[in-house]
């Protein structure tokens, strides 16, 4: 179905953007634990308040050799998650500093951060040191060789969190998007090749009336899964009687 516009009349007096963004967020961490995550890996929504409201989808590796059991003491029967490859990237240049602010989670029960999802707030485009804290956030997962996917779909602030990521990283102007591109989706894998420090990037436009991306997540090493961005807002529109 096409992007709606959940940031001006009609649709925001009818519905909080908050409230069916921590839906879309738990459409897509369901997604990712249906059907692509091994039992080493689960996803977990994440809705936190600060200056303003943030939804994240984080994706965690399971300590190995962890059986995964119910509630009565029995091991789960698995089923192999699908394989899916991700289209080729463009690989840029990428210096990682040696000390860098880092935001701390909870690792309860052995939980390793491995890749977040990041849903774009209007709060996160408001005020420069908003902007700024965000595009921290995003290079600080990056520096940490967590993968990261961002979706931008706020009509009502305009701004560019990848570009104010990518400067704040030191990246050439040909890895910056069009100033003009309000909304838009992304994915970053750190990586390092050949001792060489680098970022898969992966962008797609996003535009209201249109269909959202699919964008590849990386887990570990060259394991990918796919984030469906349009299956899980279509979902999440039919959840919430807007579709």
């Amino acid at each position: 179905m096409p992007l709606l516009d959940h940031f001006h009349p009609p649709l925001r007096n009818q519905f909080p953007w908050d409230a069916f963004h921590s839906t879309w967020a738990t459409r897509l961490a369901d997604a990712l634990n249906d059907r692509w995550l091994s039992p080493e890996f689960i996803a977990a929504e994440h809705t936190h308040a600060g200056g303003g409201l943030e939804i994240d989808v984080a994706t965690f590796e399971r300590p190995s050799g962890r059986p995964v059991l119910l509630t009565n003491g029995s091991p789960v029967a698995t089923v192999p998650p699908a394989t899916w490859a991700p289209p080729a990237a463009r690989a840029m240049p990428a210096v990682f500093p040696d000390s860098f602010e880092v935001r701390v989670f909870s690792t309860t029960g052995g939980l390793t951060l491995v890749a977040a999802i990041e849903l774009i707030s209007p709060g996160n485009k408001d005020r420069p040191e908003e902007r700024q804290a965000f595009a921290a956030k995003c290079a600080s997962y990056l520096h940490q060789g967590i993968a990261l996917v961002i979706i931008d779909v706020v009509t009502s602030r305009r701004a560019n969190l990848h570009n104010e990521t990518m400067r704040l990283m030191n990246a050439a102007d040909e890895f910056l998007l069009p100033a003009d591109a309000d909304l838009y989706a992304a994915a970053y894998r750190p990586v390092l090749r050949q001792e060489r420090a680098e970022i898969d990037l992966w962008t797609a436009p996003v535009a209201v009336g249109g269909p959202l991306p699919t964008l590849p997540l990386r887990l570990t090493g060259d394991l990918f899964v796919p984030v469906d961005f349009e299956a899980a807002y279509v979902e999440a529109c039919r959840r919430r009687r807007l579709a």
